[in-house]
């Protein structure tokens, strides 16, 4: 069994799904900023166009993950299963489908005003998406990289919940102050997205760790 740890440890197929994740990241990094600049304008035209700009990298994200399937299916040495490198693909697309719903929900709800808690919410993914950059990058080699990627991972979870706690206090305010139930019911949708999204970053983090563990620190 060591044998056959150590020969997969030489032949990790860096070039078959390595790319492709980077490639993931780079749009998520592009949707993120889009959003976030959608957050801070308050020209409609912008936010229109912006929404758009999130839409196209969304779809070239599912472009991603479905060349991703198909190298799935060759056969090669990997350190990881095929689980686990699908794992890592689906959740960073969810990522990406869940930054162009936040994007939607801002275009379909168009609030009044754009909170300065939401635009923290939108502040805290385009941070993740750095950092999902920086973990993603450090797949490559694992054992080499094992101390910056768990500190990515940590930072990813620091994120996390300080949007959690944003969320929470953002939504309490709302509920205080909001006199126009409709205008609550928007800020409120708007938030419940941005959170998710913040979720979905961590899941992929939480999932890289768990490889780390199992393959690195043993």
């Amino acid at each position: 069994m060591k044998i056959i740890r150590n020969l997969k440890r030489i032949f990790v197929a860096k070039a078959h799904f390595q790319p492709i994740y980077s490639r993931q990241v780079a749009y998520i990094k592009q949707a993120s900023s889009a959003l976030l600049s959608m957050m801070e304008t308050d020209d409609i035209t912008e936010r229109k166009r912006l929404e758009k700009e999130v839409k196209l990298c969304e779809v070239q994200g599912d472009a991603m993950l479905t060349e991703f399937y198909g190298l799935l299916n060759e056969r090669f040495f990997s350190l990881f299963t095929k689980v686990d490198l699908q794992t890592v693909a689906v959740n960073l697309d969810e990522v990406l489908d869940n930054i162009n719903d936040s994007a939607k929900s801002v275009i379909r709800y168009m609030p009044n005003t754009m909170d300065p808690q939401l635009v923290e919410l939108a502040e805290y993914i385009a941070a993740e998406a750095d950092a999902l950059s920086a973990l993603v990058s450090g797949l490559d080699d694992m054992k080499k990289n094992f101390s910056s990627m768990t500190l990515q991972c940590d930072r990813i979870t620091e994120i996390e919940h300080a949007a959690d706690e944003t969320y929470e206090d953002y939504v309490g305010h709302i509920f205080q102050t909001e006199k126009d139930a409709i205008e609550l019911m928007k800020h409120k949708n708007i938030a419940e997205m941005l959170e998710a999204t913040t979720d979905t970053a961590k899941t992929v983090s939480d999932h890289v760790r768990k490889l780390l563990l199992r393959y690195v620190a043993e």
